[in-house]
């Protein structure tokens, strides 16, 4: 290499090297939403709330037992289990292990790459090629190389992509733990719907005793003549009619049961979860823990859902930038070295050397519009994904607003229903009392029997919906639990 072509060499490094700081992505901002000062199914919106952990973000923060507030220590063993045993946990784990291997991948294209090789060949020269001292001649030739070759990020290509595929792990890290929010909070809903079930079947089989018992006595008062027929069957169509509601409740309970066993990764066949002791009075002295909504504001800093639509617009943002570089041309440094001979004996000698050392500067001129389509498609996808962004902030505000009002309007059917029940369960008893006294016949009692059976499960359903409206909000606010989230 000449004196003189080596400070232009030289030179051309440094301006590459200087430039490898540029970028062509412009400055990412999050997109704006509109946020409401407060909720409107929220009953104390000025109250201060401190209940929540509160960060900025929180999306990363782990989302905590917060199962833990309904103290039930089933429903605890079996969230334990999503995480080791959940499939869709898994495949998000998954997901993410393969995001972040692909932001590996595009970082590596800041370093230099290096082959090297040994090779072996005999070649002929044409016997009638003119003016070679090897024509007609077979020639052996042995080398060994190395070659060296780098892509100073001049334009910031290679950057955009390491801040896209970044931001995408990002994403998947979040749809990890959306996926796990999503799976616990389902597990929940279906254990208390199976224990709403399990309520009411008490109830029925505890009517079915009472009707059995009920069908007895009016056997014997046909026998004696004290009653007609009528009643007989009354009677044995209460009973029948029950047992079929009871069998129905069975087939229901064993879906949900399987659903469980799915969701913590066990197959259906195996899985058993058997009913618990009082279901009936469980249920009834079951505490709903007070949830604190927090801010709007708040709700965008823990839902790991808008986090990862948010980190995805800026996966898109760096894309535009790549898009962008492609319009520029490419500066490849190169450099060879290595022994090559005709024969092997002096392979290793020093004529034996050769090298070469040069930089590259290749742009494309014309590609019929390719680069053009890629940056229209590029400021597109971005596009999509800020309407992605903002729709997922929208139903995060819609379901924390479903399940609040859903919450205040339970709770006010729990106290009404309640009431109903009792009162239902009174009237029973004052109509047995009068037909024991033969002053109704026993169609009043089943009347009675059906009305305050009615009530006593619908009190049992509109307390598991209150806890399915409870896990939900849960769910909807982010599922961070201060009292027990570590």
């Amino acid at each position: 290499m000449s004196t003189q072509r080596f400070p232009l060499r030289l030179g051309v490094l440094a301006i590459a090297v200087a430039l490898a700081a540029c970028s062509t992505t412009a400055p990412y901002q999050a997109p704006t939403v509109e946020i409401p000062a407060h909720y409107a199914g929220q009953s104390n919106p000025d109250a201060s709330n401190t209940a929540w952990r509160v960060a900025s973000p929180a999306d990363a923060a782990p989302r905590g037992a917060w199962w833990t507030v309904f103290g039930d220590a089933e429903l605890n063993s079996l969230e334990t289990r999503i995480d080791v045993s959940n499939q869709s946990v898994r495949k998000a784990l998954a997901n993410l292990a393969e995001a972040r291997a692909t932001t590996d991948y595009q970082r590596a294209g800041f370093l230099p790459t290096m082959t090297a090789g040994v090779a072996q060949d005999r070649y002929r020269t044409s016997a009638n090629k003119q003016g070679s001292s090897l024509a007609g001649k077979t020639i052996p030739d042995y080398s060994m190389g190395v070659t060296a070759t780098w892509e100073p990020d001049v334009f910031g290509r290679i950057r955009d992509e390491v801040t896209s595929a970044n931001a995408t792990a990002q994403a998947s890290a979040a749809d990890l733990e959306a996926v796990r929010l999503s799976m616990s909070a389902q597990l929940a809903v279906d254990y208390f719907s199976l224990r709403s079930l399990d309520a009411q079947k008490q109830l029925l089989d505890d009517s079915v005793r009472a009707y059995t018992r009920a069908l007895a006595i009016v056997q014997d008062q046909l026998r004696n003549g004290a009653i007609d027929a009528s009643a007989v069957a009354q009677a044995q169509t209460q009973l029948d009619s029950t047992r079929t509601q009871a069998r129905d409740i069975d087939v229901s309970r064993a879906q949900l049961q399987h659903a469980i066993a799915t969701l913590i990764g066990e197959p259906a066949s195996i899985f058993s979860l058997p009913p618990v002791q009082n279901a009936q009075g469980a249920m009834a002295g079951f505490e709903l823990p007070v949830i604190p909504a927090g801010l709007p504001s708040q709700l965008i800093e823990r839902r790991p859902d808008i986090a990862a639509a948010e980190r995805r617009v800026a996966a898109a943002n760096a894309q535009i930038g790549a898009a962008h570089a492609a319009f520029f041309p490419n500066l490849v440094l190169s450099a060879t070295a290595g022994l090559e001979s005709s024969m092997f004996a002096p392979w290793l000698s020093a004529p034996s050397l050769f090298w070469s050392l040069g930089p590259q500067l290749v742009g494309t001129i014309f590609d019929g519009g390719k680069r053009s389509a890629t940056l229209h498609a590029a400021s597109a996808h971005y596009d999509g994904t800020v309407a992605d962004y903002r729709q997922t902030v929208l139903t995060a505000f819609e379901q924390v607003e479903n399940n609040l009002s859903a919450l205040q309007a339970l709770a006010d059917e729990s106290t009404t229903q309640q009431h109903a029940a009792q009162a239902a369960q009174q009237a029973l008893q004052l109509t047995t009392n009068r037909f024991n006294a033969g002053a109704v016949s026993y169609l009043d009692v089943v009347t009675s029997q059906t009305i305050a059976l009615t009530n006593q499960r619908d009190a049992v359903v509109i307390e598991g919906r209150r806890m399915t409206a409870c896990v939900r909000l849960i769910e909807a606010l982010g599922g961070t639990w201060n009292g027990n989230a570590s």
